[in-house]
């Protein structure tokens, strides 16, 4: 695991938290998903998680407040999330989306730098400070070796690091990711959602995640969300595993959840 040795990224003491009740997600008057209640404190990684389509990349718009939510509320440090004000969210919480970036013309310097907009002056002047967070951030990715490189010149998964990267340089007490892992093998998975876990865990930022990698979040997740339509499970991987939480996650037909191994298993045809 690589270690956080430049001190630069590390937040100063804060007593974040996320709060969501009876949230209710979807575009317009359409309802994708409803009845989701969770919290989340300072230094804890967590993971939603569910089938394609039951509404996890909605769900974190929605938190990011990319789209408005249709019922309910979510909290963060105690103000409802629509009362925050743009700049300031901007300095609360950062989101990595699936949506490809803009201009790929940039080179990762860059994009790098972008992530310290909500704190320089409107000259957009880096401090020392500020190019402290961005060296910090970009060699815990092991991005150095890129960051003259123009976007377009990375691989899915170079680029995938880089937005993880960026999110680190906004330094915001909450960090919201859309399937981090994707495009990575599973060396490379392990790699990123360990990385996250001890950022999560030294820093004491709440970092939440969706993921198709259940078997992977149920090993290193302190928390996890099980959008399922019916009851949205929320608690630690071993206590969901306790409840039978993902049992039912998949046709059973097709796949059975081990509670033992904490695994998935294919039901071979007879």
């Amino acid at each position: 695991m690589i270690p956080l040795k430049n001190k630069a990224i590390k937040t100063t003491e804060r007593n974040s938290s996320l709060i969501i009740k009876e949230l209710a997600i979807g575009y317009d008057t359409k309802i994708i998903a409803k009845a989701i209640s969770f919290d989340l404190a300072e230094g804890e990684l967590a993971a939603i998680v569910g089938v394609n389509g039951i509404g996890k990349s909605t769900l974190l718009r929605t938190i990011g407040g990319f789209q408005k939510k249709l019922s309910g509320f979510i909290r963060l440090d105690g103000k409802e999330l629509s009362t925050i004000e743009a700049l300031d969210l901007a300095t609360k919480i950062s989101v990595v989306l699936t949506e490809p970036i803009t201009s790929k013309n940039m080179s990762v310097k860059e994009l790098l730098a972008l992530g310290r907009q909500p704190y320089t002056n409107w000259l957009g002047i880096l401090s020392q400070k500020d190019k402290s967070i961005i060296h910090e951030s970009s060699s815990l990715l092991k991005l150095d070796a890129f960051l003259d490189k123009k976007c377009y010149e990375l691989s899915d998964g170079q680029l995938q690091r880089v937005m993880i990267a960026r999110a680190l340089v906004q330094d915001t007490p909450i960090i919201l990711l859309d399937e981090p892992t994707t495009h990575l093998d599973l060396y490379h998975k392990v790699q990123i959602l360990k990385l996250l876990k001890q950022i999560a865990h030294q820093t004491k930022k709440i970092i939440l995640f969706t993921s198709h990698e259940i078997e992977l979040a149920i090993q290193l997740c302190d928390k996890m969300l099980v959008l399922d339509g019916r009851t949205n499970a929320f608690d630690e991987p071993c206590k969901l595993i306790e409840n039978n939480s993902f049992d039912t996650l998949f046709p059973t037909d097709l796949i059975s959840f081990d509670a033992n191994t904490g695994s998935f298993k294919i039901k071979k045809q007879v």
